[in-house]
């Protein structure tokens, strides 16, 4: 970790303006567009619907697929099994002797800073902007329905989780396409798609999760210190080096340092822009009427310059599962790193995101936006309309607004960080010159994400994130069967006491600590 610091602190202390001459930006972004071209005529190919004339992207069809059938097939476990998630995260069920690194609650918030980033701040905008006030409905309902693909996902992913003798963990998808495929003979199919989601996630990784974060925040910063006359102006590669210094500070103590941090910061950063965002709203109570019904009418009546009914669903589902990241398999993570015996009780958990990181904190985003009127003006530079829609109401706003993108980019970075790396020694092998070498590589993307265009940015985050589903969503429906069982008989031993609650316990155990 040394090396990475120093390599680092010597392009910051030398000023080295290579970093931001034409040459190396112009070929950064060169590549970028190649390469999301390519992933993106797969991922984006137009499949028609049938009995109209439009089409869908596959990925976004697959994607509503697979929260769909996770909705149906598990009897809406998104809604009745939120108060029991809640109970979890509160520590109810909580076993001090359950093998793992993190509380329910610290994998909660390292997954939730994974998925409450830029994208439910400039992302929602974008969407707005380019859907109109409707796509914030379907940003909704792909939210409530991917708390379901979550539940199916994350059960899986501590279900087959590597618990190492050193008591780390070893969690992600890549683990239930292999071990579970190879349970029903299909071993060799599981393990390429394990290899196809590794090298997806860590594209993932250091593209949407990463570069896009940290374009969006040294914009925030540049807008709302002078624009042009900003001192970071022509020099946005200061901030990508003095984030990449954070951020190597941070992934040197693994999950439990990340863990440590995001805990803490979440619950701020959410808080600051939630009252930020009420505050705009109070100020506008006798709008937000007209708002909610313009969301819902042009949800159904788009205008025509928005694709129709048809393109302005897609565009709102697109929007969504980049900010939740259901069905992706990401979260898992995070997830897999908990204290638990019951992989059930996780996967109710993990729910709790789509609906805190998309129902909650992106509506209230649209709300603000559509109320400002901003998302008419045509700007579609994602952070910086959702700046304006704020400084609208408080001029000085944007700036407190600068601080929270940096948190939110900031909790995104380090906890990709902590996914691209598990995906990386899946691939490359757990060894110490492996990780530090990723590390080194996630930091210096860093610094290429502060200066190449927005435009490739999003394109190339849309299409890496995106891409994890192909792999994942398979192996989601290949392996529902089995959760269900599992959760049948979690949710019978629940009922029965079987699973005992640590904040009310039993006379037995009552009566032996009184004596």
């Amino acid at each position: 970790m040394k090396k990475i610091y120093g390599l680092l602190l010597f392009l910051f202390l030398s000023g080295n303006d290579a970093l931001a001459s034409d040459e190396v930006i112009h070929a950064v972004n060169s590549t970028v567009e190649r390469l999301a071209a390519f992933i993106g005529s797969i991922l984006m190919y137009p499949f028609p619907l049938p009995f109209t004339s439009q089409t869908v992207p596959f990925i976004v069809l697959w994607l509503f697929s697979a929260a769909f059938f996770s909705t149906f097939y598990f009897r809406f476990i998104n809604f009745r099994a939120f108060r029991h998630a809640i109970r979890i995260v509160r520590g109810v069920y909580d076993n001090p002797k359950d093998k793992g690194e993190v509380s329910h609650f610290q994998a909660l918030a390292t997954a939730i800073s994974g998925t409450v980033g830029i994208g439910n701040i400039g992302g929602v905008a974008i969407a707005i902007s380019v859907g109109g006030p409707g796509a914030t409905f379907w940003i909704i309902v792909a939210g409530l329905l991917g708390m379901s693909s979550k539940f199916l996902e994350c059960t899986l992913g501590v279900k087959y989780r590597n618990i190492h003798s050193d008591g780390s963990i070893s969690g992600g998808p890549m683990y239930y396409l292999q071990k579970g495929f190879a349970k029903r003979g299909w071993g060799r199919l599981g393990t390429l798609l394990a290899m196809l989601f590794a090298a997806a996630c860590i594209g993932g990784a250091f593209g949407g999760a990463n570069m896009y974060q940290i374009n969006q925040a040294t914009r925030q910063l540049v807008s709302v210190t002078g624009g042009e006359a900003s001192v970071l102006f022509g020099k946005e590669w200061i901030v990508g080096v003095l984030m990449a210094l954070m951020v190597g500070a941070v992934i040197i103590g693994g999950i439990k340092g990340i863990a440590r941090v995001t805990e803490k910061i979440v619950p701020m950063m959410v808080a600051v822009y939630f009252l930020g965002a009420l505050g705009v709203l109070f100020s506008h109570l006798e709008s937000i009427p007209a708002a909610l019904w313009l969301i819902f009418s042009e949800a159904f009546s788009p205008s025509a310059t928005t694709g129709g009914l048809i393109g302005v669903l897609i565009i709102g589902f697109q929007r969504a599962h980049f900010s939740n990241e259901a069905g992706l398999g990401s979260a898992t993570f995070a997830h897999s790193a908990v204290k638990t015996l019951e992989p059930v009780s996780e996967g109710i958990v993990a729910l709790l995101e789509p609906f805190i990181d998309t129902v909650v904190v992106c509506t209230i985003t649209a709300l603000v936006i559509v109320i400002s009127g901003e998302y008419t003006t045509g700007l579609q530079e994602g952070i910086l309309l959702t700046s304006r829609a704020f400084g609208s109401v408080f001029g000085w706003f944007p700036v407190v607004l600068a601080v929270c993108v940096v948190l939110f980019a900031f909790s995104t970075i380090i906890s990709w960080s902590y996914y691209g790396l598990k995906s990386w020694t899946f691939l490359f092998g757990k060894s110490q010159f492996s990780e530090t070498f990723f590390k080194l590589i996630f930091c210096l993307m860093v610094i290429f994400g502060s200066v190449i265009s927005l435009s490739n940015v999003i394109l190339l985050s849309d299409i890496l994130t995106l891409s994890l589903a192909l792999p994942n969503i398979a192996g989601l429906f290949v392996l529902a069967p089995e959760v269900k069982k599992d959760l049948e008989f979690y949710l019978s031993r629940i009922k029965t006491g079987e699973i005992k609650r640590y904040d009310k316990p039993d006379k037995k155990t009552l009566a032996a600590h009184r004596k």
